[in-house]
Protein backbone atom coordinates (compact mmCIF):
# COMPACT_ATOMS: atom_id res chain seq x y z
CA UNK A 1 0.00 0.00 0.00
CA UNK A 2 1.63 3.29 -0.63
CA UNK A 3 0.49 5.92 1.86
CA UNK A 4 0.00 9.48 0.74
CA UNK A 5 1.89 11.86 2.74
CA UNK A 6 -1.31 13.31 4.54
CA UNK A 7 -1.21 10.41 6.72
CA UNK A 8 2.13 9.53 7.06
CA UNK A 9 2.96 12.80 8.79
CA UNK A 10 2.21 12.82 12.73
CA UNK A 11 -1.77 13.81 13.21
CA UNK A 12 -0.33 16.92 15.57
CA UNK A 13 -3.23 19.17 16.01
CA UNK A 14 -2.06 22.58 16.61
CA UNK A 15 -3.97 23.76 18.51
CA UNK A 16 -3.01 20.83 21.17
CA UNK A 17 -1.39 23.11 23.81
CA UNK A 18 -4.71 25.04 24.22
CA UNK A 19 -6.49 21.76 25.55
CA UNK A 20 -7.44 20.94 28.69
CA UNK A 21 -5.69 17.63 28.45
CA UNK A 22 -3.59 16.23 31.53
CA UNK A 23 -0.04 15.28 30.81
CA UNK A 24 -0.95 11.50 30.61
CA UNK A 25 -3.63 12.30 28.17
CA UNK A 26 -1.35 14.21 26.16
CA UNK A 27 1.29 11.09 26.01
CA UNK A 28 -1.37 8.96 25.07
CA UNK A 29 -2.30 11.58 21.80
CA UNK A 30 1.59 11.47 21.07
CA UNK A 31 1.24 7.40 21.31
CA UNK A 32 -1.73 6.90 19.24
CA UNK A 33 0.48 9.18 16.74
CA UNK A 34 3.34 7.63 17.01
CA UNK A 35 1.91 4.00 16.20
CA UNK A 36 -0.42 5.49 13.16
CA UNK A 37 1.85 3.69 10.45
CA UNK A 38 1.40 0.27 12.09
CA UNK A 39 -2.24 1.08 12.97
CA UNK A 40 -3.14 1.39 9.02
CA UNK A 41 -0.99 -1.70 8.10
CA UNK A 42 -3.15 -3.73 10.34
CA UNK A 43 -6.32 -2.40 9.15
CA UNK A 44 -5.59 -2.79 5.53
CA UNK A 45 -4.30 -6.45 6.40
CA UNK A 46 -7.32 -7.65 8.08
CA UNK A 47 -9.71 -5.22 5.28
CA UNK A 48 -7.78 -7.94 2.64
CA UNK A 49 -9.19 -11.28 4.40
CA UNK A 50 -12.56 -12.03 2.94
CA UNK A 51 -14.46 -12.64 6.42
CA UNK A 52 -18.14 -12.96 5.44
CA UNK A 53 -20.36 -15.01 8.30
CA UNK A 54 -20.24 -17.93 6.07
CA UNK A 55 -16.68 -18.16 5.36
CA UNK A 56 -15.58 -19.94 8.64
CA UNK A 57 -12.01 -20.27 7.86
CA UNK A 58 -11.78 -16.62 6.63
CA UNK A 59 -13.33 -15.31 10.05
CA UNK A 60 -10.91 -17.37 12.26
CA UNK A 61 -7.76 -16.10 10.02
CA UNK A 62 -9.13 -12.75 11.21
CA UNK A 63 -9.31 -13.75 14.88
CA UNK A 64 -5.73 -15.08 14.46
CA UNK A 65 -4.73 -12.00 13.74
CA UNK A 66 -5.63 -10.23 16.10
CA UNK A 67 -4.58 -12.91 18.66
CA UNK A 68 -1.47 -12.06 17.31
CA UNK A 69 -1.66 -8.41 18.00
CA UNK A 70 -3.28 -8.29 21.18
CA UNK A 71 -0.23 -10.84 22.62
CA UNK A 72 2.03 -8.46 22.38
CA UNK A 73 0.83 -5.86 24.53
CA UNK A 74 -0.46 -8.86 27.42
CA UNK A 75 -3.40 -9.81 27.01
CA UNK A 76 -4.54 -13.27 27.49
CA UNK A 77 -6.58 -14.30 24.03
CA UNK A 78 -8.80 -17.34 23.43
CA UNK A 79 -11.33 -18.45 20.62
CA UNK A 80 -15.04 -19.71 21.46
CA UNK A 81 -15.93 -22.25 20.20
CA UNK A 82 -19.99 -22.69 19.08
CA UNK A 83 -22.52 -26.15 18.73
CA UNK A 84 -21.43 -27.61 14.59
CA UNK A 85 -25.59 -26.99 14.28
CA UNK A 86 -25.22 -22.92 14.38
CA UNK A 87 -22.76 -23.12 11.12
CA UNK A 88 -20.52 -20.26 12.83
CA UNK A 89 -16.93 -19.58 12.83
CA UNK A 90 -16.88 -18.85 16.84
CA UNK A 91 -15.58 -15.54 18.65
CA UNK A 92 -12.41 -13.95 19.48
CA UNK A 93 -11.86 -12.87 22.99
CA UNK A 94 -8.77 -10.65 24.49
CA UNK A 95 -8.76 -9.81 28.69
CA UNK A 96 -7.00 -8.71 30.94
CA UNK A 97 -7.90 -8.75 34.67
CA UNK A 98 -7.12 -6.17 38.00
CA UNK A 99 -8.77 -4.70 40.53
CA UNK A 100 -8.50 -1.32 39.89
CA UNK A 101 -11.03 1.08 38.32
CA UNK A 102 -14.39 0.44 36.63
CA UNK A 103 -14.18 -2.80 34.66
CA UNK A 104 -14.40 -2.26 30.51
CA UNK A 105 -15.37 -4.57 28.01
CA UNK A 106 -15.00 -3.31 23.97
CA UNK A 107 -17.42 -4.75 21.14
CA UNK A 108 -16.39 -5.36 17.51
CA UNK A 109 -16.98 -8.11 15.14
CA UNK A 110 -14.76 -10.45 12.87
CA UNK A 111 -17.04 -10.63 10.00
CA UNK A 112 -18.66 -8.30 7.33
CA UNK A 113 -21.37 -9.43 4.66
CA UNK A 114 -19.45 -10.00 1.80
CA UNK A 115 -19.01 -13.61 1.35
CA UNK A 116 -16.02 -15.30 -0.10
CA UNK A 117 -18.28 -16.21 -3.80
CA UNK A 118 -19.01 -12.07 -4.03
CA UNK A 119 -16.59 -9.80 -5.64
CA UNK A 120 -13.79 -9.40 -3.70
CA UNK A 121 -12.97 -5.48 -2.73
CA UNK A 122 -9.08 -4.87 -1.35
CA UNK A 123 -8.45 -2.08 0.83
CA UNK A 124 -7.27 0.47 -1.65
CA UNK A 125 -6.60 4.39 -0.60
CA UNK A 126 -9.03 6.72 -3.37
CA UNK A 127 -7.35 10.09 -1.92
CA UNK A 128 -5.63 11.31 1.16
CA UNK A 129 -9.33 11.64 2.76
CA UNK A 130 -10.63 8.42 1.92
CA UNK A 131 -10.01 4.39 1.43
CA UNK A 132 -12.21 1.78 0.40
CA UNK A 133 -12.96 -1.47 1.04
CA UNK A 134 -14.53 -4.60 2.61
CA UNK A 135 -15.87 -4.08 5.88
CA UNK A 136 -13.46 -1.15 6.10
CA UNK A 137 -15.71 1.00 8.42
CA UNK A 138 -18.16 -1.93 9.10
CA UNK A 139 -16.82 -2.56 11.25
CA UNK A 140 -12.79 -3.38 10.59
CA UNK A 141 -11.94 0.31 11.28
CA UNK A 142 -13.80 -0.17 14.82
CA UNK A 143 -11.68 -3.56 15.75
CA UNK A 144 -8.59 -1.94 14.70
CA UNK A 145 -9.71 1.08 16.88
CA UNK A 146 -10.17 -1.29 19.84
CA UNK A 147 -6.97 -2.30 19.31
CA UNK A 148 -4.64 0.51 18.90
CA UNK A 149 -6.93 2.54 21.99
CA UNK A 150 -5.26 -0.32 24.13
CA UNK A 151 -1.81 -0.79 22.73
CA UNK A 152 -1.68 3.15 23.29
CA UNK A 153 -2.58 2.51 27.07
CA UNK A 154 -0.59 -0.12 27.49
CA UNK A 155 2.32 1.17 26.28
CA UNK A 156 2.24 4.36 29.01
CA UNK A 157 1.51 1.42 31.94
CA UNK A 158 -2.35 2.12 31.77
CA UNK A 159 -3.64 -1.28 32.13
CA UNK A 160 -1.96 -2.47 35.27
CA UNK A 161 -4.10 -4.02 37.66
CA UNK A 162 -7.10 -3.14 35.50
CA UNK A 163 -10.09 -5.38 33.85
CA UNK A 164 -10.63 -4.84 30.03
CA UNK A 165 -12.45 -7.46 28.02
CA UNK A 166 -12.68 -7.32 23.83
CA UNK A 167 -14.96 -9.67 22.56
CA UNK A 168 -14.85 -9.71 18.33
CA UNK A 169 -17.82 -12.68 17.57
CA UNK A 170 -17.80 -14.03 14.31
CA UNK A 171 -21.32 -13.99 13.29
CA UNK A 172 -22.93 -10.39 14.00
CA UNK A 173 -24.01 -9.92 10.66
CA UNK A 174 -25.91 -13.24 10.84
CA UNK A 175 -26.62 -15.12 13.65
CA UNK A 176 -26.85 -18.62 14.29
CA UNK A 177 -30.41 -19.84 14.65
CA UNK A 178 -30.76 -19.25 17.21
CA UNK A 179 -28.68 -16.30 17.91
CA UNK A 180 -29.02 -16.65 21.65
CA UNK A 181 -26.99 -19.49 21.97
CA UNK A 182 -24.22 -18.32 19.92
CA UNK A 183 -24.23 -14.87 22.73
CA UNK A 184 -24.48 -16.80 26.11
CA UNK A 185 -20.44 -16.48 26.72
CA UNK A 186 -20.88 -12.99 25.09
CA UNK A 187 -23.63 -12.03 27.81
CA UNK A 188 -22.48 -13.81 30.67
CA UNK A 189 -18.93 -12.04 30.27
CA UNK A 190 -20.48 -8.42 29.92
CA UNK A 191 -22.58 -9.08 33.04
CA UNK A 192 -18.96 -8.80 35.17
CA UNK A 193 -17.98 -5.56 33.27
CA UNK A 194 -19.33 -1.62 34.16
CA UNK A 195 -19.49 -0.64 30.84
CA UNK A 196 -19.56 -2.11 27.14
CA UNK A 197 -18.20 -0.02 24.66
CA UNK A 198 -19.01 -0.54 20.97
CA UNK A 199 -17.49 0.63 18.43
CA UNK A 200 -19.64 -0.06 15.45
CA UNK A 201 -19.52 2.57 12.72
CA UNK A 202 -20.14 6.38 14.04
CA UNK A 203 -23.06 7.41 12.92
CA UNK A 204 -21.32 11.08 12.36
CA UNK A 205 -17.84 12.59 14.60
CA UNK A 206 -19.78 14.13 17.00
CA UNK A 207 -22.62 11.68 17.45
CA UNK A 208 -22.90 8.97 19.93
CA UNK A 209 -25.63 6.08 20.16
CA UNK A 210 -27.36 5.18 23.47
CA UNK A 211 -30.20 3.33 22.08
CA UNK A 212 -30.37 0.96 19.20
CA UNK A 213 -33.71 -0.66 17.93
CA UNK A 214 -34.22 -4.51 18.54
CA UNK A 215 -34.46 -7.04 15.47
CA UNK A 216 -37.04 -9.81 14.79
CA UNK A 217 -38.51 -12.07 12.06
CA UNK A 218 -42.26 -13.17 11.26
CA UNK A 219 -42.84 -15.60 8.83
CA UNK A 220 -46.86 -15.30 7.30
CA UNK A 221 -48.64 -18.59 5.28
CA UNK A 222 -51.39 -18.35 3.53
CA UNK A 223 -53.52 -20.78 2.14
CA UNK A 224 -56.90 -21.19 -0.77
CA UNK A 225 -58.96 -23.04 -2.53
CA UNK A 226 -56.66 -24.95 -5.57
CA UNK A 227 -59.42 -24.11 -8.56
CA UNK A 228 -59.95 -22.42 -11.74
CA UNK A 229 -59.17 -19.25 -11.91
CA UNK A 230 -62.64 -18.03 -13.80
CA UNK A 231 -64.29 -18.95 -10.14
CA UNK A 232 -61.65 -16.56 -8.17
CA UNK A 233 -63.94 -14.23 -5.70
CA UNK A 234 -67.02 -16.27 -6.12
CA UNK A 235 -68.69 -17.12 -2.45
CA UNK A 236 -67.63 -21.06 -3.58
CA UNK A 237 -63.65 -20.65 -4.03
CA UNK A 238 -62.88 -17.25 -2.60
CA UNK A 239 -59.64 -15.42 -3.03
CA UNK A 240 -56.76 -17.85 -2.88
CA UNK A 241 -53.88 -17.62 -1.29
CA UNK A 242 -51.59 -14.91 -3.15
CA UNK A 243 -54.50 -11.99 -2.26
CA UNK A 244 -54.63 -13.26 1.44
CA UNK A 245 -51.26 -12.71 1.51
CA UNK A 246 -51.19 -9.24 -0.40
CA UNK A 247 -54.40 -8.02 2.02
CA UNK A 248 -52.19 -8.91 5.23
CA UNK A 249 -49.36 -7.28 3.73
CA UNK A 250 -51.11 -3.78 3.00
CA UNK A 251 -53.16 -3.86 6.11
CA UNK A 252 -49.90 -4.13 8.08
CA UNK A 253 -48.92 -0.83 6.29
CA UNK A 254 -51.83 0.83 6.34
CA UNK A 255 -52.42 0.53 10.40
CA UNK A 256 -48.60 0.42 11.40
CA UNK A 257 -46.68 2.36 9.38
CA UNK A 258 -45.42 5.53 10.53
CA UNK A 259 -45.15 4.67 14.26
CA UNK A 260 -42.16 6.04 15.43
CA UNK A 261 -39.25 3.40 15.89
CA UNK A 262 -41.42 0.47 14.10
CA UNK A 263 -40.80 -1.11 10.80
CA UNK A 264 -41.50 -4.18 9.22
CA UNK A 265 -40.51 -5.65 6.31
CA UNK A 266 -41.45 -8.37 4.02
CA UNK A 267 -37.48 -9.25 2.38
CA UNK A 268 -38.93 -12.58 0.30
CA UNK A 269 -42.99 -13.48 -1.30
CA UNK A 270 -43.61 -16.55 -2.88
CA UNK A 271 -46.85 -17.86 -3.82
CA UNK A 272 -48.47 -20.76 -6.09
CA UNK A 273 -50.35 -23.86 -6.56
CA UNK A 274 -46.46 -25.11 -4.86
CA UNK A 275 -44.07 -23.77 -2.95
CA UNK A 276 -41.26 -24.71 -1.35
CA UNK A 277 -38.60 -22.84 1.08
CA UNK A 278 -35.32 -23.95 2.26
CA UNK A 279 -34.85 -22.35 5.97
CA UNK A 280 -31.22 -22.24 5.43
CA UNK A 281 -30.34 -20.81 2.59
CA UNK A 282 -33.43 -18.64 2.15
CA UNK A 283 -34.04 -20.09 -1.32
CA UNK A 284 -37.70 -20.26 -2.34
CA UNK A 285 -39.50 -22.42 -5.37
CA UNK A 286 -42.52 -21.66 -6.81
CA UNK A 287 -45.15 -23.73 -8.89
CA UNK A 288 -47.88 -21.87 -11.05
CA UNK A 289 -50.32 -21.57 -13.53
CA UNK A 290 -52.27 -18.01 -14.59
CA UNK A 291 -55.62 -20.15 -14.91
CA UNK A 292 -54.94 -21.68 -11.04
CA UNK A 293 -56.33 -19.99 -7.74
CA UNK A 294 -53.11 -20.07 -5.66
CA UNK A 295 -53.08 -22.80 -2.71
CA UNK A 296 -50.30 -21.45 -0.84
CA UNK A 297 -48.18 -18.50 -0.52
CA UNK A 298 -45.26 -17.58 1.92
CA UNK A 299 -43.89 -14.20 2.92
CA UNK A 300 -41.07 -13.89 5.45
CA UNK A 301 -39.54 -10.45 6.76
CA UNK A 302 -38.25 -8.33 9.63
CA UNK A 303 -39.83 -6.68 12.33
CA UNK A 304 -37.73 -3.60 14.09
CA UNK A 305 -38.49 -1.87 17.12
CA UNK A 306 -37.55 -0.12 20.47
CA UNK A 307 -38.10 -1.63 23.72
CA UNK A 308 -39.87 -4.85 24.45
CA UNK A 309 -43.65 -3.26 24.99
CA UNK A 310 -43.51 -1.82 21.06
CA UNK A 311 -42.41 -5.21 19.71
CA UNK A 312 -45.28 -6.99 22.06
CA UNK A 313 -48.09 -4.33 21.01
CA UNK A 314 -46.66 -4.42 17.58
CA UNK A 315 -47.08 -8.49 17.07
CA UNK A 316 -50.20 -8.40 18.92
CA UNK A 317 -51.28 -6.02 16.14
CA UNK A 318 -50.12 -8.29 13.56
CA UNK A 319 -52.24 -11.11 14.80
CA UNK A 320 -55.59 -9.37 14.88
CA UNK A 321 -54.82 -8.88 11.05
CA UNK A 322 -53.98 -12.02 10.01
CA UNK A 323 -57.27 -13.05 11.32
CA UNK A 324 -59.56 -11.42 9.53
CA UNK A 325 -59.39 -13.68 6.62
CA UNK A 326 -60.59 -13.18 3.01
CA UNK A 327 -63.50 -16.11 1.87
CA UNK A 328 -61.59 -18.78 1.18
CA UNK A 329 -58.35 -18.42 2.67
CA UNK A 330 -56.63 -19.12 5.88
CA UNK A 331 -53.25 -17.68 7.42
CA UNK A 332 -50.79 -17.92 10.40
CA UNK A 333 -48.08 -16.03 11.04
CA UNK A 334 -45.02 -16.94 13.76
CA UNK A 335 -42.54 -14.98 14.92
CA UNK A 336 -38.96 -15.44 16.46
CA UNK A 337 -36.94 -13.32 18.32
CA UNK A 338 -33.28 -11.99 17.50
CA UNK A 339 -31.24 -9.21 18.48
CA UNK A 340 -32.80 -7.51 21.46
CA UNK A 341 -32.97 -3.39 21.10
CA UNK A 342 -30.87 -1.29 23.35
CA UNK A 343 -33.30 1.54 24.85
CA UNK A 344 -32.01 4.98 26.18
CA UNK A 345 -30.82 4.82 29.59
CA UNK A 346 -29.60 7.46 32.38
CA UNK A 347 -26.29 5.16 32.71
CA UNK A 348 -26.16 5.54 28.75
CA UNK A 349 -26.36 9.29 28.51
CA UNK A 350 -23.83 9.76 31.50
CA UNK A 351 -21.41 8.03 28.83
CA UNK A 352 -22.19 10.58 26.41
CA UNK A 353 -21.39 13.13 28.89
CA UNK A 354 -17.93 11.77 29.78
CA UNK A 355 -17.48 11.29 26.13
CA UNK A 356 -18.55 15.06 25.36
CA UNK A 357 -16.30 16.69 28.18
CA UNK A 358 -13.23 14.71 26.47
CA UNK A 359 -14.13 15.69 22.74
CA UNK A 360 -14.60 19.20 23.87
CA UNK A 361 -11.16 19.09 25.97
CA UNK A 362 -9.31 17.76 22.77
CA UNK A 363 -11.31 20.87 20.92
CA UNK A 364 -13.73 18.26 18.52
CA UNK A 365 -16.42 20.11 20.22
CA UNK A 366 -20.04 18.82 21.93
CA UNK A 367 -21.06 15.18 21.36
CA UNK A 368 -24.92 14.09 20.96
CA UNK A 369 -27.13 10.88 21.18
CA UNK A 370 -27.86 10.16 18.21
CA UNK A 371 -31.77 9.13 16.86
CA UNK A 372 -32.31 5.56 17.31
CA UNK A 373 -34.06 5.18 14.51
CA UNK A 374 -31.35 5.29 12.28
CA UNK A 375 -29.45 2.68 13.41
CA UNK A 376 -30.13 -1.02 12.61
CA UNK A 377 -29.88 -3.71 15.65
CA UNK A 378 -26.85 -4.66 16.67
CA UNK A 379 -24.21 -7.15 19.84
CA UNK A 380 -24.24 -4.44 22.19
CA UNK A 381 -28.07 -4.48 22.77
CA UNK A 382 -27.59 -8.14 24.54
CA UNK A 383 -25.97 -6.72 27.39
CA UNK A 384 -28.08 -3.50 27.36
CA UNK A 385 -30.04 -4.37 30.12
CA UNK A 386 -27.05 -5.16 32.42
CA UNK A 387 -24.59 -2.54 32.17
CA UNK A 388 -24.54 0.87 31.39
CA UNK A 389 -23.49 1.03 27.32
CA UNK A 390 -22.49 3.68 24.33
CA UNK A 391 -22.14 2.08 20.48
CA UNK A 392 -20.89 4.51 17.46
CA UNK A 393 -17.43 4.73 18.82
CA UNK A 394 -15.56 3.56 15.42
CA UNK A 395 -14.61 4.98 12.18
CA UNK A 396 -16.44 7.07 10.35
CA UNK A 397 -17.23 6.36 6.84
CA UNK A 398 -19.90 5.28 3.98
CA UNK A 399 -21.48 2.79 2.15
CA UNK A 400 -21.25 -0.05 4.34
CA UNK A 401 -22.64 -2.91 2.99
CA UNK A 402 -21.77 -2.07 -0.33
CA UNK A 403 -19.18 -2.35 -3.02
CA UNK A 404 -18.74 1.76 -1.95
CA UNK A 405 -18.10 1.08 1.26
CA UNK A 406 -15.15 3.93 2.41
CA UNK A 407 -13.29 5.11 5.74
CA UNK A 408 -12.90 8.39 6.46
CA UNK A 409 -9.39 9.19 7.02
CA UNK A 410 -9.01 12.67 8.13
CA UNK A 411 -11.30 11.71 10.74
CA UNK A 412 -9.34 8.13 12.46
CA UNK A 413 -6.70 9.70 13.49
CA UNK A 414 -8.48 11.86 15.64
CA UNK A 415 -11.71 9.49 16.77
CA UNK A 416 -8.09 6.76 17.52
CA UNK A 417 -7.35 9.92 19.82
CA UNK A 418 -10.47 10.87 21.19
CA UNK A 419 -10.38 7.32 21.98
CA UNK A 420 -7.92 6.70 23.82
CA UNK A 421 -8.56 9.40 26.48
CA UNK A 422 -12.21 8.55 26.65
CA UNK A 423 -10.93 5.30 27.91
CA UNK A 424 -8.43 6.29 30.04
CA UNK A 425 -11.30 8.61 31.73
CA UNK A 426 -13.58 5.91 32.04
CA UNK A 427 -10.73 3.68 33.50
CA UNK A 428 -9.82 5.97 35.80
CA UNK A 429 -13.54 6.44 37.53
Amino acid sequence: MKIPLLITIIFFSTNLFAQNLSDIERKLVGSIDKNYKETLALLEETVNINSGTLNLEGVREVGKVFEREFAKIGFQTEWITLPDSLKRAGHFVATRKGTKGKKLFFIGHLDTVFEKEMPFYPFTMVNDSTAKGQGVNDMKGGNVMIFATLKALNELGLLEDRTVTVYFPGDEENAGNPSWVSRLDFVDRAKQHDYALGYETAQGFNIATIARRGASGWKLKTTGKQVHSSGVFRESVGYGAIYEAARILNQFREELAGEPYLTFNPGQFIGGSDIHYNEDTGEGEALGKTNIVAREAFVTGDLRFLGEPQKEASREKMRQIVAQNLNGTSATITFEDGIPSMPPTEGNRALVEILTKVSIDMGFGEVKAGDPGSRGAGDISYVAEYIDCIDGLGASGTGAHSPAETINMKEYPDLLKRSAVFVYRLLQN
